[in-house]
C-alpha cells in the first residue's frame, strides 16, 4: 500500500515537472519572439516614431524633470516634492579620511573611545547624548503619524540621544517616550506656551529650513481631522500658518530679547536656533551669537522636509559641507566655539557622513529621511509594492495605522547604536581616541572644489 503511494506521488511529480518544463519552453518562446520583434522596431523605426525618442529626450532633459514638468502641467499650480532634492550637490562623498599607521600611530585594540556630545555647552542645564547623532525635527500631524513620532522619541531614548518636536503640535507621548526633547519654537501661532516648554530639554526658534528657506506656508484645516485639530487647538475651519519670519523677530535685539525671555522660561535650558545656509551666513551668525544662543541648527541645501516647492530645494542655500566649514571656522575666529553647540543637517546617511561633519567642525548631526527608512525598516513592506514607503509613517498615510511602534523603536535604536560602534571604529582608525580630537588634519579631498572651499590637500598632493 505504502509502495503504490510512492509510486502514485512519483507519477504525479514527474508529471508536474514535466508540465513546469514545457511551460518555461513555451515561456521562453514567446518571450523570445516579444523581444525580437520589439527589438527590430527599435533598430528600424525612423526617430520622430521611434519610442526611443522618449529614452533620448528623458536623458537629455532628466527623468525627474519630465516628470515633474507633467506633475505642474497636470495640476497648474505649485507641486510640493516630499523627502529633499535629487540633485547632487558637492557633499562628504568628496571627502575621505587619512589612516594612522606610522607616522601616526594606531591606539591600541583594547582603548575605549569617546563620542559623546555635550549640548549647550556653557548653559545651566547642558544636556550630554551619548553619540553624534540626533532625531530631526519631524511634525507631527503636519508630516508624520503619532505612532511614528512615538516610536522615533523611544528608540532615540534607547540609544542614549535626543530628538526634535518639529513645528507640529506637541504631543505628550512623544515627551514621555523621549530621553531628551527639543522643543522646536516654530515660526506659528500654536503651542510654544510655558506649561509645554518647561518639560522640554531645550528649545529651537526656528528661523528657518534648508528645503524651504525662509518661505511660509500653511496647513490648511481641510487636511485636518479632529484629532489635529485638538492637537492645535483649533476650531473647525481655521488653518494652521508657518509665517516666513518668527512672529515679532525683525531685527536683531527682537532676537536677543527672545532668547532671554526663553531662557527665563525653560529655566536655564540650552536655547538654540535652527537657521538655513545662505550666502550671508557669517552676518547670520554674527546676529545669532550675539544674542546669546547656546546651540545653532544649521541647514545645508540638501535637507529635506515632508512638501516643499523643488525650486526651493534644488536652487537656494549653501551646501551642507561648506556651510559647516565656514559656520565652525567663524565660530572659532569669534570665540565661540567653545559657548554654542553646532549641529549640522542635510542628507545625513551614514556614520561615515557624521564623522566627516565633525571632523569640519560640527559638535553633532541631525538625521531626518535616514532615520525614518532605519525605523520602518521591513514595515514598507505593509505599503509596497503598491504604496511608497512612507505611507506607513505619514499622518495621512494609507498603512499608518499598521505601524508597530515597538518594532519601530526597536530597529531605530539598533541603527543607531550601530552608527555609533561604527564612528568608534573611525575614531580609532584616524590614531584618536576621542570625537573631540577629530578635525580638519584628518580630512582629505577628491574634489578641487571641496578642496579649496574647506583649505584641505588633495588626496594626490604629497604631504611635506
Amino acid at each position: 500500500m505504502y509502495g503504490k503511494k510512492l509510486k502514485k506521488a512519483a507519477l504525479v511529480g514527474t508529471g508536474l515537472l514535466g508540465g513546469s518544463v514545457a511551460a518555461t519552453i513555451l515561456g521562453r518562446g514567446a518571450v523570445n519572439r516579444v523581444h525580437d520583434a520589439s527589438l527590430k522596431v527599435l533598430m528600424n523605426d525612423l526617430y520622430d516614431e521611434n519610442i526611443w525618442e522618449l529614452v533620448s529626450a528623458a536623458t537629455r532633459l532628466g527623468l525627474q524633470n519630465v516628470v515633474e514638468t507633467n506633475l505642474r502641467s497636470s495640476e497648474g499650480k505649485v507641486i510640493e516634492r516630499p523627502m529633499g532634492s535629487p540633485k547632487k550637490f558637492p557633499g562628504l562623498e568628496d571627502l575621505l579620511f587619512t589612516i594612522s599607521q606610522m607616522y601616526n600611530l594606531p591606539i591600541p585594540l583594547e582603548q575605549t573611545t569617546d563620542s559623546s556630545v555635550t549640548i549647550g555647552k556653557k548653559s545651566e542645564k547642558p544636556f550630554t547624548i551619548s553619540m553624534p547623532i540626533m532625531i530631526a525635527p519631524m511634525a507631527y500631524g503636519v508630516a508624520l503619524s503619532k505612532k511614528a513620532k512615538i516610536a522615533l522619541a523611544k528608540g532615540s531614548a534607547m540609544a542614549g540621544t535626543g530628538t526634535n518636536t518639529g513645528e507640529g503640535p506637541f504631543l505628550p507621548e512623544e515627551r514621555q517616550a523621549a530621553k531628551y526633547l527639543i522643543y522646536q519654537f516654530h515660526r506659528g501661532d500654536w503651542g510654544k506656551t510655558p506649561g509645554i516648554m518647561r518639560q522640554c530639554d531645550a528649545i529651537e526658534i526656528q528661523l528657518g529650513q534648508g528645503s524651504i528657506s525662509g518661505v511660509g506656508h500653511i496647513f490648511h484645516s481641510k487636511d485636518m481631522d479632529k484629532e489635529l485639530r485638538t492637537a492645535f487647538g483649533f476650531p473647525k475651519g481655521r488653518d494652521a500658518v508657518a509665517h516666513s519670519m518668527q512672529p515679532g523677530v525683525s531685527s536683531p535685539k527682537d532676537l536677543k530679547d527672545l532668547v532671554d525671555r526663553l531662557r527665563d522660561v525653560g529655566g536655564g535650558i540650552p536655547i538654540g536656533v535652527k537657521m538655513a545656509a545662505g550666502k550671508f551666513l557669517e552676518k547670520d551668525l554674527e546676529i545669532i551669537c550675539n544674542a546669546g544662543v547656546d546651540f545653532i541648527a544649521l541647514e545645508g541645501a540638501e535637507a529635506a522636509t515632508k512638501a516643499s516647492p523643488p525650486i526651493l530645494q534644488d536652487d537656494f542655500g549653501v551646501p551642507m559641507i561648506f556651510a559647516i566649514y565656514r559656520a565652525a571656522r567663524w565660530l572659532e575666529k569669534n570665540n565661540y566655539k567653545n559657548q554654542v553647540s553646532l549641529i549640522a543637517s542635510g542628507k545625513m546617511r551614514t556614520p561615515g557622513d557624521i564623522l566627516k561633519a565633525c571632523a569640519l567642525g560640527a559638535d553633532a548631526c541631525y538625521i531626518g529621511t535616514i532615520a525614518l527608512f532605519a525605523m520602518s525598516h521591513t514595515q514598507v513592506l505593509k505599503a509596497l509594492p503598491f504604496e511608497p514607503p512612507t505611507q506607513v509613517v505619514w499622518y495621512h498615510g494609507k498603512y499608518q495605522n499598521k505601524f508597530n511602534i515597538e518594532e519601530g523603536a526597536k530597529y531605530l535604536n539598533q541603527f543607531l547604536r550601530s552608527c555609533k560602534e561604527e564612528i568608534n571604529h573611525g575614531i580609532k582608525a584616524l590614531g584618536k581616541t576621542s570625537l573631540q580630537d577629530v578635525g580638519l588634519n584628518e580630512l582629505m579631498a577628491t574634489s578641487e572644489m571641496v578642496s579649496k572651499g574647506c583649505n584641505l590637500p588633495m588626496v594626490y598632493e604629497p604631504y611635506g
